[in-house]
């Protein structure tokens, strides 16, 4: 009898050993600065309801390569939280400051840093998702052209994408396209950074696509990529700042401090 309880104990303890460490937070995944993480907004967001503190969630909305052939996959959840709320008057105009700073994924939590790099509404995604011409009867979805938030042509699933010059900077996947970063000097949005030019799962944006895309009224006024670091602030030209719960993001990992 003694052995029998002695091995139900054993049990136990492993097994609450290996939930310990699946849910404890890690810090071993090497996530490289300017890795972009494609996300769509969990809930919607206004200025003139929101409040500081308030979590916000997002899906990361198609796998992201890492090095030493690890990846973020699809429905990994960033996590972060309203950090402070202006809501529009006659002297002053709407703006709201946030934060994502956890990446969740497979039980366990791993803390970075994020700037923003593009932001764009539901209806763009929708766009980047409807073929631009219809397609032939019998042609296979994977082999339909559509057109990126940003200009980027994607030719099919294993098809090349092209930039607005006809240059090829990708390839389309399944759920989005893995293309190399451009720089966008007009929107003030850095290419690769350094040497380390590798593809990048972009989703439904174009590899140069910077800034707000198809919301109307809306600035990026703080990316978060100078101090405060990792802090967004967005802002409204009239009226209050409203985000949709399906708003779309390229948010980028950058850890300088």
């Amino acid at each position: 009898m003694r052995r029998i309880y002695f091995l139900v104990f054993a049990a136990w303890l492993g097994a609450a050993s290996l939930n310990a460490q699946q849910t404890a937070p890690a810090n071993n995944l090497n996530i490289p600065d300017g890795t972009i993480l494609p996300v769509r907004l969990n809930q919607s967001i206004s200025s003139k309801s929101a409040a500081a503190g308030r979590v916000l969630t997002a899906r990361i909305m198609q796998d992201v390569p890492l090095p030493n052939d690890e990846k973020i996959p699809v429905g990994a959840v960033v996590r972060g939280a309203i950090l402070s709320v202006t809501k529009a008057s006659a002297s002053t105009r709407a703006d709201i400051s946030f934060r994502f700073d956890t990446l969740e994924m497979r039980h366990r939590t791993y803390p970075i840093t994020s700037d923003l790099r593009a932001i764009a509404g539901f209806m763009e995604v929708q766009f980047a998702q409807t073929p631009e011409v219809s397609p032939g009867y019998g042609t296979p979805q994977p082999w339909i052209t559509t057109q990126q938030i940003g200009g980027d042509e994607v030719y099919g699933v294993g098809g090349p994408v092209t930039d607005r010059a006809s240059n090829h900077v990708g390839t389309g996947v399944y759920g989005g396209v893995l293309v190399h970063v451009r720089a966008h000097p007009e929107r003030d949005c850095r290419g690769p950074l350094g040497t380390d030019d590798r593809l990048q799962a972009l989703w439904v944006f174009s590899s140069d696509a910077c800034g707000v895309y198809g919301i109307e009224g809306l600035s990026i006024a703080h990316a978060g990529r100078s101090k405060p670091i990792g802090e967004v602030t967005l802002a409204a030209s009239q009226g209050e700042v409203r985000l949709h719960g399906a708003t779309a993001m390229l948010l980028r990992v950058n850890s300088e401090r």
